[in-house]
């Protein structure tokens, strides 16, 4: 066919079509298509409905762990009851028990209940003591102690409430459930109407679910996050100065100077296979290794340090060499054309063009540390832990707890103000993670270099 005779075959012989109308395999792929970018919306919009689901329930369950209700009780502090002796010694004051306190804040209550007006006929005083929490004694004891001088005073103390009146001003407790509840009763909470219709109940936002430290199963109005928190510090910290440097060096080594041989090859290959390993598992070599083994202290955040840390170690070696291998090759050969040696050109050149991602690697790898639980349970950091740690070193080895042991812990005991707790614990976990993974881009952003 010559150029003359080609140029008078129709357009519809050459394509099968006009260009302008489509034919069936057209609209059929262009179907598919559609379908498929409908997918891919549907498919991001279950993910984005399940997220918000997710923490919806945990915002609405545990927003109300930050906020408390106490009672208002004017408490005259009797100096013979208290101080004997009359020293003022804090050291002899302390040998006066919560009990002794606890006496005083229950003559004191049903009398302030009166003074306010407040009717208190059909419930016995008991029960009135029994508004107020078993923690209230122990932090009134602690504020005397801190000021002695508050002895012979008559002082207005809000007091803890019990986790029964709290939820009853939160929605969680019902006049019907407090009839089925030997915890409270239907007379309690008609007298907690009264008082906060009398300003001398109120709820307002705790700092002591932050701060302090956890409480038995009694008290769950009491609970905190402070030895959690600290404990989980301590062994961010055993990570970062442990994992960072070791895994940074293995990562150089292994993509800069290793030979590439089989004996490498087998090690890439036990990174790889260590970073899936079930974190469990690093919880069994923990409690083998470095409790039974080398005698390291149950409980101690060192344990779970180092436990974390080689849980740590794959993921932060993965993403280093991944970020050296970003570098372009023509960065080390300038380096080493114009007389560097190939140390010079790693660490002058090659490992600061890797910083973001290195920093971003160890960031992750740490969130993710933070948020273990399985191996932390193995080594005995679930147990019931009062005493805040030391400052570090000695507060390394001393018990502690952690925040997602902590809401384990929350959810295994059986009032629901410990649910409560453990919603709050999470938030508060949530939180942390989310700061981590925000520095981690910023981190990247701030020292990302475009090739």
């Amino acid at each position: 066919m010559t150029d003359a005779t080609a140029n008078n075959v129709p357009a519809s012989s050459v394509h099968g079509g006009s260009l302008l109308s489509q034919n069936v395999r057209t609209r059929r792929r262009n179907a598919a298509e559609r379908r498929f970018r409908l997918y891919g919306v549907i498919a991001i919009g279950l993910s984005v409905a399940a997220l918000l689901l997710l923490v919806s329930s945990v915002l609405n369950n545990g927003v109300s762990a930050f906020f408390q209700t106490y009672a208002k009780v004017e408490v005259m502090l009797d100096p013979e009851v208290l101080d004997p002796k009359g020293n003022r010694d804090p050291a002899e004051m302390s040998k006066v028990t919560t009990i002794g306190y606890g006496n005083l804040m229950k003559d004191a209550f049903p009398a302030a209940l009166q003074k306010a007006g407040i009717s208190v006929e059909g419930i016995t005083d008991k029960e009135i003591g029994d508004m107020l929490s078993k923690e209230a004694p122990a932090q009134l004891r602690n504020r005397v102690l801190a000021d002695p001088d508050l002895l012979g005073q008559t002082i207005e103390y809000w007091a803890l409430a019990t986790g029964r009146i709290d939820g009853y001003l939160k929605g969680r407790v019902t006049m019907a459930s407090a009839e089925l509840d030997s915890n409270v009763s239907p007379a309690q909470l008609r007298l907690a109407d009264q008082m906060r219709e009398a300003d001398m109940l109120e709820t307002r936002f705790n700092w002591d679910f932050i701060t302090f430290p956890d409480a038995s199963e009694l008290r769950p109005e009491a609970a905190g996050l402070g030895v959690a928190i600290i404990g989980s510090a301590y062994m961010m910290l055993i990570v970062l100065f442990l994992a960072l440097p070791i895994g940074v060096a293995a990562s150089i080594y292994l993509e800069e100077f290793a030979p590439q041989n089989r004996l490498t090859d087998i090690i890439e290959v036990n990174i790889s296979n260590l970073a899936a390993v079930p974190s469990i598992v690093f919880g069994i070599l923990g409690l083998a290794v470095f409790i039974n083994y080398a005698g390291l202290p149950a409980s101690a955040p060192i344990v779970g340090g180092l436990v974390l840390t080689l849980m740590t170690l794959p993921t932060i070696i993965i993403s280093t060499r991944a970020a050296l291998k970003a570098v372009p090759p023509s960065i080390r050969d300038a380096a080493l054309g114009v007389g560097a040696s190939k140390m010079q050109s790693v660490f002058h050149h090659v490992l600061p063009l890797a910083l973001p991602g290195i920093l971003t690697g160890t960031i992750i790898g740490l969130a993710q540390a933070l948020g273990e639980t399985a191996p932390l349970l193995l080594i005995g950091m679930v147990a019931f832990v009062r005493d805040y740690p030391s400052w570090p070193v000695d507060g390394f080895f001393e018990p502690a707890s952690a925040l997602p042991v902590q809401v384990y812990n929350f959810t295994t005991r059986g009032d629901p103000g410990f649910v409560e707790r453990a919603s709050g614990a999470i938030i508060v976990l949530l939180v942390f993670l989310l700061c981590m993974n925000l520095l981690a881009i910023w981190l990247r952003r701030k020292f990302e270099r475009r090739w």
